[in-house]
C-alpha cells in the first residue's frame, strides 16, 4: 500500500476522532407505498440531521443505484461500502440534513417486497413515485427550508425525474447515465471483455427490449438475467434518456463523477453537462464507482473497495456538495 495511501487514511482517522461527538443524530423515516393502488408496502429509512436545530436547514434525499442496494450503499449480495452514512453524517456536520430510504427490493423490505408486489408488475416509474413521496413528506417538514435531491448511479435517472415532479430545490447527479440505459449495458459488456458472438446476441437482445419486445434469449446466462419477470421493468427503464430528463428539470445541478468509476463512462457526465451546460461538472480523479479513492488502474483493486466499509470518501465529494447545497439555499 502506498505510504501518501496510508497517512491520508491516518489523517481522515485523526479528523474524525476530533470532531464532537454528538454532530449530528438519527432518526427513523417510513414511507407506505401508493403505487400500485391496494399494495402493502413500507419503506424504512434515516434521517439525519444536525445535533442543535435553531433555525431551518436544506435536506438532501439520497437515493440509491441499481440493484439491491440499500440506504447506506450497501446491499446482500456483497457490497459493503457505507458510502451514503458515510455521505450523510459528513454533510450533517455541515448543517445539512439527509435522508435516506431503503428502495423497493433493498434494505428491511428485501425479503417481503416479492410478497407484497409481484415482480412482473414493476416498473421503473415505481421508484419515481416512492422518490417523490418521501420528498414530498420532507418538503412539509417545517424543520427544513428546502429539499435536495441526489441520485447515484441508476438513482440519478429516480432522482432527476422526481425533482422535476416535485420543483426540489437543487439536483445532484453522482456517477450517473448520460446516456440511454442500454447503451450503457452494451458499453458495459464489451468492457468486461464479452466475447463477440456473445455480445452480438446481447446487443440483439436490449435492442428488443428497447423497442417494447419481450425476448427468449439463447444464452443460458442471459436467460438467468432477463427472465420473464424482469423484462417488464427493464422495458420501462429503457423508455428514458437521462440526457432529455435532465434538460427537462428547471432546478440547479451539479454533475458529479469519478474518472475511476469501472461502471459509468467519463462520457455520462459529459453528456449530461451537454444536456444542462449550467450544469456544474465536478470530475474527481481519484472517485470510483461507490464514491471511494483508488490509486492505479488494477480492476481488481478498484472492485475490491466495494467490500470495504472502513474506506472513507473520495475527499473533494463532501466539501462541493456542501458549497452547492449552501449556496442555492442562501439565494
Amino acid at each position: 500500500m502506498p505510504i501518501p495511501y496510508i497517512l491520508a487514511r491516518f489523517a481522515s482517522l485523526l479528523l474524525l476522532l476530533s470532531r464532537p461527538a454528538a454532530a449530528q443524530s438519527e432518526e427513523p423515516i417510513r414511507y407506505s407505498v401508493t403505487v400500485p393502488a391496494g399494495v402493502n408496502l413500507v419503506l424504512d429509512g434515516t434521517l439525519t440531521v444536525p445535533a442543535t436545530l435553531t433555525r431551518k436547514v436544506p435536506v438532501m434525499l439520497l437515493i440509491a443505484g441499481s440493484g439491491p442496494t440499500d440506504r447506506d450503499a450497501n446491499s446482500a449480495y456483497g457490497l459493503r461500502t457505507d458510502a451514503f452514512k458515510m455521505l450523510a453524517d459528513s454533510l450533517a456536520r455541515s448543517g445539512i440534513a439527509v435522508a435516506r430510504y431503503d428502495k423497493r427490493g433493498s434494505g428491511t423490505n428485501l425479503s417481503v417486497v416479492h410478497t407484497a408486489l409481484r415482480p412482473e408488475t414493476m416498473v421503473f416509474d415505481h421508484y419515481v413515485a416512492d422518490a417523490v413521496g418521501i420528498i414530498r413528506q420532507l418538503q412539509t417538514d417545517k424543520r427544513f427550508s428546502g429539499v435536495f435531491v441526489a441520485g447515484h448511479s441508476e438513482g440519478s435517472l429516480v432522482g432527476m425525474l422526481a425533482a422535476r415532479q416535485t420543483r426540489a430545490q437543487g439536483f445532484v447527479s453522482i456517477a450517473g447515465a448520460g446516456r440511454n440505459i442500454v447503451d450503457v449495458m452494451k458499453e458495459q459488456g464489451r468492457a468486461g471483455g464479452n466475447p463477440a458472438q456473445v455480445q452480438a446476441e446481447v446487443d440483439g437482445v436490449l435492442d428488443s427490449l428497447r423497442a417494447g419486445q419481450r425476448v427468449h434469449p439463447k444464452n443460458p446466462l442471459l436467460k438467468a438475467q432477463l427472465s420473464p419477470s424482469t423484462q417488464p421493468f427493464l422495458i420501462s427503464w429503457m423508455a428514458y434518456d437521462p440526457a432529455v430528463a435532465l434538460k427537462a428539470y428547471e432546478g440547479p445541478v451539479i454533475i458529479v463523477q469519478g474518472r475511476k468509476d469501472l461502471q459509468v463512462a467519463l462520457a455520462d457526465a459529459e453528456s449530461l453537462k451537454a444536456a444542462r451546460p449550467d450544469a456544474r461538472l465536478l470530475l474527481l480523479d481519484s472517485m470510483n464507482h461507490i464514491l471511494k479513492s483508488v490509486e492505479g488502474t488494477d480492476r481488481n483493486v478498484n472492485f475490491a473497495t466495494y467490500k470495504d466499509p472502513t474506506l472513507p470518501l473520495c475527499p473533494g465529494l463532501v466539501p462541493a456538495l456542501v458549497q452547492f447545497v449552501t449556496s442555492q439555499a442562501a439565494r
